[in-house]
């Protein structure tokens, strides 16, 4: 059983466990796992669903997410039952001949048929050779490891099919390609994504998992919990009709949600304890125990003034300024209490305190 993981960020989020989970299922049906870290496809990065070409990454970029990765992974799959590989050991030793003639077994017109690239083309927006190349190294994995199954989310199918190709191009069975659903993040409306800031990553902290679990948009919460948790099929059908009769209130839907997610990763006790939390600071309006004080750089203001999106980047709050300004155009940054929906807008800044909470960001006057 086949699965791939390009490190472009360094962190697994739950809609990377969906296919983690099914793998999960197949070690404990006696099946082995190949577990690929794309350290040389995550140079090009998957062009699947993007409307532009990727930034490249380095190989420092690529070798520093990769380093989490194989740790995240074994909180879901069998270690025992997992072999871990990377793509490097077998793409990078290939010279220009045999690039060429791994190229030289799909046309373009097959290339084409990716529905990304034709709406570039026909857009007039720029394709890169190099993306070509991603789709053939990742079916590539499939020939240099013989792979009888290989699994992905619905998005993967030309990957997954372009593996069963080049096997059959190079006398190998073909493999099966299982596809699984896509997991919308927290919006919604778009697929979990690291790049989006809808994401809840397996590796965060206790809180920080707890908080964004309560943020799932209410209609998504069946499929979070059937696609991304460890509940048996007779508790979720429980649950779907509590929550279709009114027995069950979806916000304590929602709280077993985020405790299940704390509890797969971090175990009970931080669960039951990331949901005091989130009892006391959010329903309770009672402050956290802890408040960190922070000192902001001189430079950082203008008249004492600071943009809020920055605010929230020098807070460690959050990890981009784009990702700063979707919080707060999201709803999910107060001050005092209230919203603050101006992704431009600025505050001043005296002697000010802010507290990291689960569920968005605080900033609070002393």
């Amino acid at each position: 059983m086949k699965l791939g993981l390009d490190p472009s960020a360094p962190d697994i989020h739950v809609g990377h466990t969906v296919v983690m989970h099914k793998l999960r299922q197949f070690q404990e049906l006696g099946h082995e796992v190949q577990l690929i870290i794309g350290d040389f496809t995550g140079r090009i990065g998957d062009p699947t669903g993007k409307s532009e070409t990727r930034k490249q990454l380095t190989e420092e970029d690529v070798k520093r997410n990769a380093e989490t990765y194989q740790k995240q992974a074994f909180k879901i799959l069998d270690p025992v039952k997992t072999t871990i590989y990377y793509n490097s050991s077998w793409l990078a030793p290939l010279n220009f001949a045999d690039v060429v003639g791994l190229a030289a077994k799909i046309t373009v017109a097959r290339m084409m048929e990716r529905d990304d690239f034709t709406k570039r083309f026909q857009s007039n927006q720029p394709i890169s050779v190099h993306e070509f190349f991603y789709p053939l190294m990742q079916g590539y994995d499939s020939v240099a490891l013989e792979s009888d199954i290989e699994l992905g989310g619905t998005d993967q199918k030309f990957n997954l099919l372009m593996g069963r190709t080049l096997q059959k191009e190079y006398g190998k069975s073909p493999q099966a390609a299982l596809m699984l659903p896509l997991l919308e993040g927290l919006d919604g409306v778009n697929k979990m994504s690291k790049s989006l800031g809808n994401y809840i990553g397996i590796d965060e902290e206790p809180n920080e998992i707890y908080g964004k679990a309560m943020s799932v948009p209410d209609e998504l919460m069946l499929k979070y919990y059937e696609l991304a948790t460890d509940i048996g099929i007779e508790e979720l059908n429980e649950l779907r009709a509590g929550l279709s009769d009114g027995t069950v209130h979806p916000r304590d839907a929602k709280m077993k949600l985020a405790r299940t997610f704390v509890r797969m990763y971090h175990g009970e006790e931080a669960a039951a304890a990331a949901e005091n939390h989130f009892v006391a600071v959010f329903q309770q309006r009672a402050l956290p125990e802890d408040i960190e004080e922070v000192v902001i750089p001189a430079e950082e203001l203008s008249e004492g003034r600071i943009r809020i999106a920055r605010l929230l980047t020098v807070l460690g709050l959050q990890s981009s300024a784009s990702e700063a300004r979707r919080s707060i155009q999201q709803g999910a940054v107060r001050l005092n209490e209230e919203k603050l929906l101006d992704p431009n807008g600025d505050i001043e800044l005296s002697m000010a305190m802010y507290s990291k909470s689960a569920n968005g960001s605080s900033c609070g006057w002393p």
